[in-house]
Order: C-alpha cells, then sequence, then structure tokens
C-alpha cells in the first residue's frame, strides 16, 4: 500500500509522548482487559490525549486481529483487534496498534490503544 509522505511533527501539529502518571485500566463491556502502570501519554495537536498500553499488559487471549488498516501520516500504519469478552460478546475493532511507528513516534511500538466509546478507559493516579 502506497501513502503519500511522511509527516513529522511541529508546532503547527505537535506531537508529544509521556509516561502516564498513574495506573491505567480498560475494560470492554465491564471486563478487565488491560491493567498497567507503565502506559503512555500520547497528546496530538486538539485532539483528545490517548494512552498506549504495553501490548504484554493487555489480556492477549481475548484479542482477535482483524483486517481493518488505517494510515496516520504522522505515525504509520494501524492494525486493528476486537475483543471478545468471557460472556462471548465482541467488539469490533476496539484496539488500534502502530506495529511499526514512524521514528517521531517509536516509543509506541509495541502498545496498542483503544477507542474511548467501545471501552472504559480510566486513569488512577499513584
Amino acid at each position: 500500500m502506497s501513502h503519500p509522505e511522511i509527516k513529522e511533527p511541529n508546532a503547527g501539529h505537535p506531537i508529544a509522548i509521556e509516561p502516564t502518571r498513574g495506573r491505567v485500566q480498560v475494560r470492554v463491556n465491564g471486563e478487565l482487559i488491560a491493567d498497567t502502570t507503565a502506559a503512555l501519554e500520547l497528546r496530538e495537536a486538539t485532539l483528545p490525549a490517548v494512552q498506549y498500553i504495553p501490548m504484554s499488559d493487555v489480556a492477549q487471549d481475548k484479542l482477535v486481529r482483524t483486517d481493518t488498516g488505517t494510515y496516520c501520516p504522522f505515525k504509520g500504519e494501524a492494525s486493528y483487534y476486537s475483543v471478545t469478552t468471557a460472556g462471548g460478546d465482541t467488539v469490533d475493532d476496539v484496539i488500534w496498534t502502530y506495529e511499526q511507528p514512524y521514528p517521531a513516534v517509536a516509543a509506541i511500538a509495541g502498545h496498542v490503544a483503544f477507542y474511548p466509546n467501545k471501552a472504559e478507559i480510566s486513569v488512577a493516579s499513584q
């Protein structure tokens, strides 16, 4: 798949990544799917901040990779996962990840993010 130029964060479109101070938990349909104290918060331009959680802190047995893919000129190609809960409910494309993020956001490699309209994301300060 061919894409336009790779864009670097700049004053007009800043991107900042910092460790999240506290514990991040993510629930899908009430079931705990992720729990970490090693999340990264990505702030991009005027968009809401996003918690990126290490894949190792996600219940990977609940994930099913989908064929969905998107492209961000600042971050790269995104892959998606659905979550199937213990109750058998499947929430499609609730997770995205940049497996090979562009250099400016390399810190999010190995991390996933959840759509806040499909999952409950809580951050508790420590």
